[in-house]
């Protein structure tokens, strides 16, 4: 079934007024027609089975024939701090992160990002990153769409980790399986998890040890090297199969 966002605006009592891009997706891409059935989300929670009752030229009108609160939310906020890597290897994170049920993805610039964003652009490209990240929402279900933020400097995300109830940081330099597992154990009751990731090359020394001193918690992934569009999603399948409630 398809699946819409809107925000608290749009819904008003039995009725959520559908405007912009998804007008045009409804009628023209999925051609749909009146009688037939959609799902929404709020994107705060809150889901809703609707039947399509009016479709004018700038709007459709929707009626809610069932809600109920979002159960395919993770009972914690996992953030993803992507060092930035090269080509669209970006857009191919976000969306399989949304899929594995990432909160929030802060891209980050550290000593061996090779990509440089013209501050121009920064706008568009964060633009085309959102979209992605709502498309991927879409299909995966979710009842929220995460968001991605402007880029920050390794410095601010670890501020920005530091704040967070956990964080853990790949490494492969670290050993242990076992000290792996148990990490990942002691994370269920945590409400909010951050996960670092270098960019091709991953982290340098001097960045994993200011890591530590931050507090982050390095762990071993196994004996084989990720590259670091599959570091990341390693990390967060790990999570999501652990912490996922019934």
């Amino acid at each position: 079934m398809p699946r819409f966002f809107v925000d608290g605006g749009q819904v008003d009592g039995q009725r959520i007024t559908i405007t912009g891009s998804d007008v045009n997706h409804m009628k023209n891409v999925l051609r749909m027609r009146c009688g037939d059935t959609v799902s929404v989300s709020d994107g705060c929670g809150k889901d809703y089975f609707c039947r399509i009752d009016v479709m004018d030229k700038e709007e459709i009108l929707l009626h809610i024939e069932n809600s109920w609160d979002s159960y395919v939310e993770l009972p914690v906020k996992l953030y993803l701090f992507q060092g930035l890597p090269k080509g669209d290897k970006m857009e191919l994170i976000i969306q399989k992160a949304v899929e594995l049920g990432v909160y929030e993805i802060i891209p980050v610039i550290t000593s061996r990002t090779i990509v440089k964003l013209d501050p121009k652009k920064e706008d568009k490209k964060l633009a085309r990153w959102q979209m992605v990240c709502e498309s991927a929402a879409k299909q995966s279900g979710r009842g929220i769409i995460p968001k991605v933020c402007s880029p920050v400097t390794f410095k601010k995300a670890l501020k920005m980790a530091g704040e967070l109830d956990a964080a853990v940081m790949p490494y492969e330099r670290a050993h242990g399986m076992e000290a792996a597992r148990n990490l990942v154990q002691d994370m269920h009751g945590k409400k909010s998890i951050g996960i670092l990731i270098g960019p091709e090359g991953g982290f340098d020394a001097s960045e994993a040890e200011l890591a530590k001193e931050s507090g982050i918690q390095t762990m071993t992934l196994g004996k084989r090297i990720l590259r670091t569009e599959t570091a990341g999603l390693a990390v967060l399948s790990i999570f999501m199969f652990e912490l996922e409630e019934d």
